[in-house]
């Protein structure tokens, strides 16, 4: 199954509208797609998301699964702290999930790509 990832920046109250709305069509008994979608308050935080190191490191994951931080470092060409530091953030997005294999980390993602909505007008 394809799935994309939504991320838009909105004001929380637009963001809990959307939740609503789909709540209440699950209540009229309307089947619903799943919903993958982050929501950001800033665009300050979308541009970090969107960074060419956070990129080159989301599309490293998907397409070659790494089987740590350490070898994810090494593919992306990277200081294995400044990809830790990066992960970390992304994972606090619900960007990168990071499971513990024994003594190493591995990093995964759930999505295979990602669609970016920003309001222009009102």
């Amino acid at each position: 199954m394809h799935r994309t990832l939504t991320v838009r920046v909105a004001s929380p109250s637009n963001a809990f509208e959307k939740v609503g709305e789909r709540f209440e069509a699950l209540d009229r008994g309307e089947d619903i797609d799943p919903l993958y979608e982050i929501t950001f308050q800033r665009e300050e935080d979308l541009q970090r998301l969107l960074s060419a190191n956070n990129i080159q490191m989301l599309r490293s994951i998907a397409r070659e699964s790494p089987e740590s931080i350490r070898a994810l470092a090494r593919g992306v060409g990277r200081d294995i702290r400044q990809v830790h530091d990066n992960l970390q953030e992304l994972e606090s997005y619900g960007l990168v999930e990071i499971e513990d294999e024994g003594r190493s980390r591995r990093p995964s993602v759930w999505y295979d790509d990602i669609e970016i909505k920003v309001p222009i007008a009102p």
